[in-house]
C-alpha cells in the first residue's frame, strides 16, 4: 500500500514539474513572440517613415499593447536602434566575408572587400544609416561588441597581407585601416546623400578607384 502511495506521489510530483515547464516556456516563448512582433514593427515603422518617426509609443500603438508592456522589452528607443546597430554589423560582416571567399591575393580580398561593403549598403540603407549615423557606435560599444571586433579585426588582417606583400616596415596599419574605413564610408554617404543621382559617376567606378589607389598606397 505504501508502495502504491510512493509511486501515486512520484508520478504527481512529475506531472507538476512538467506542467511548470510547460507554463514557463509558453511564457517564455511569448515574450520572444512579443519582443520579435516589437522588432518587426519597428522595421516597417523606420523603412515607410525613416527613424525619426520611431518611438516607444508609437510602437505600442501599432501593435496595441501598452508603453509599459514594450519598456519590458526594450528600456528606450534607443535600446531599439541598438538592435538594429547589432544586426546590421552581422549582415555586413557576412556580405564581405561572402565576398571576399572567393579572393585570393591581398589586392583581391580589398577589392572584394570593397564590393561587399558597398552592396550592403544599397541593399540595406536603413541599417547603414543607424550603424554610421545616428546609432553610430562609440569605441567602448565597438571594443565590447563581438561583430564589430570581427569586422574590425578583417580589415586589420587584409591591410596586413597588403603589407606584407609590399615588403616595407615603416607603413602605419592603424593610419591605413581608418584611411580605408573612411574611404569606403566617404563613397557609400555620398551616393545614398546625393541630391541628383541622375548625373553622377557610377559609385561602384568611384569606389573602385579610391581602392586602387589605397592598394598603390602601399605597393609602390
Amino acid at each position: 500500500m505504501l508502495q502504491h502511495l510512493d509511486i501515486v506521489v512520484t508520478f504527481a510530483n512529475t506531472v507538476n514539474k512538467k506542467r511548470k515547464m510547460s507554463v514557463s516556456q509558453r511564457k517564455l516563448r511569448q515574450q520572444q513572440e512579443l519582443k520579435n512582433q516589437i522588432i518587426d514593427c519597428s522595421r516597417i515603422i523606420v523603412n515607410e517613415e525613416g527613424w525619426s518617426a520611431l518611438s516607444i509609443r508609437r510602437i505600442a500603438d501599432a501593435i496595441e499593447y501598452s508603453v509599459p508592456v514594450i519598456y519590458k522589452h526594450f528600456e528606450n528607443k534607443e535600446a531599439i536602434t541598438s538592435f538594429f546597430v547589432n544586426e546590421g554589423f552581422e549582415l555586413l560582416l557576412l556580405k564581405i566575408q561572402t565576398h571576399i571567399n572567393s579572393a585570393k591575393t591581398a589586392s583581391e580580398k580589398l577589392h572584394a572587400l570593397a564590393k561587399g561593403y558597398h552592396e550592403f549598403a544599397l541593399t540595406h540603407p536603413k541599417h547603414y544609416e543607424v550603424m554610421f549615423g545616428i546609432g553610430i557606435p562609440t569605441c567602448e560599444h565597438a571594443q565590447s561588441n563581438e561583430t564589430i571586433k570581427n569586422l574590425s579585426e578583417l580589415f586589420r588582417r587584409l591591410i596586413a597581407e597588403l603589407v606584407q606583400e609590399s615588403g616595407k616596415d615603416t607603413i602605419d596599419q592603424l593610419l591605413k585601416f581608418k584611411t580605408l574605413w573612411s574611404i569606403l564610408h566617404g563613397v557609400i554617404a555620398f551616393e545614398l546623400l546625393a541630391l541628383d543621382k541622375k548625373n553622377e559617376k557610377c559609385p561602384g567606378l568611384i569606389l573602385e578607384d579610391a581602392v586602387d589607389g589605397f592598394i598603390t598606397s602601399i605597393l609602390k
